[in-house]
């Protein structure tokens, strides 16, 4: 298990290997970790390592994210260019 905590954030990273994540005493030990920080009004993220492609989900991701950003855009530019005709 690695922990960083990011004082100036209010926020504790988790990263748990996939041995880590299915272990029972340490997900006890996690709820305590949960109670103490909570009590500081720090946000608790927890990433757990999984069994997929790193590089190919993280290119889909990204490719996913430019497309709905180029979209976005387009849209954006034909509602600039209707109400512009509007006036």
């Amino acid at each position: 298990m690695e922990m960083n905590v990011r004082n100036d954030k209010k926020l504790v990273e988790i990263w748990l290997t996939n041995t880590e994540k299915i272990d029972p005493v340490l997900r006890e030990r996690l709820k305590e970790l949960y109670a103490k920080y909570k009590a500081k009004k720090y946000t608790v993220a927890v990433f757990e390592s999984g069994k997929g492609d790193l590089y190919g989900n993280t290119r889909d991701l990204l490719l996913f994210n430019r497309r709905r950003s180029a979209e976005k855009a387009v849209r954006q530019e034909k509602m600039q260019r209707t109400a512009a005709m509007e006036r």
